[in-house]
């Protein structure tokens, strides 16, 4: 069977890893870590957006990787994986730390990189 998925570009991966961010911090804005936990809606989407960013990241070429070895592109694909295949065993102290600590700086470097040009 044929791939007939068009490739796309790599930048619009970056696009991506930026709106799925952007999602995650929209949907956790003035929330505290119990609030958040609280709200199973707005968990569910908080993770599934974590889980693409760790999509899109899949998909950036190893040359351009290498280029930013500042951005943990393994650790990125691997909290994806982790939250795929071992669903029940969240850690829920590390997805608050990913989005308060690690999405902020992850989504400026990620904005650098869409700026530099081709």
């Amino acid at each position: 069977m044929s791939d007939r998925t068009p490739k796309r570009e790599w930048k619009l991966y970056i696009d991506d890893m930026l709106q799925f961010s952007e999602k995650v911090l929209r949907y956790t804005q003035g929330q505290t870590k119990a609030d958040f936990l609280r709200d199973e809606l707005r968990y569910d989407a908080t993770i599934r957006n974590l889980e693409l960013i760790g999509e899109a990241a899949t998909h950036i070429p190893d040359p351009i990787r290498k280029q930013h070895p500042d951005i943990p592109w393994r650790q990125i694909v691997a909290t994806r994986n982790q939250i795929i295949h071992n669903y029940l065993g969240i850690d829920n102290d590390t997805i608050w730390s990913i989005i308060t600590d690690d999405l902020p700086g992850l989504m400026s470097q990620l904005d650098r990189i869409r700026q530099e040009p081709d």
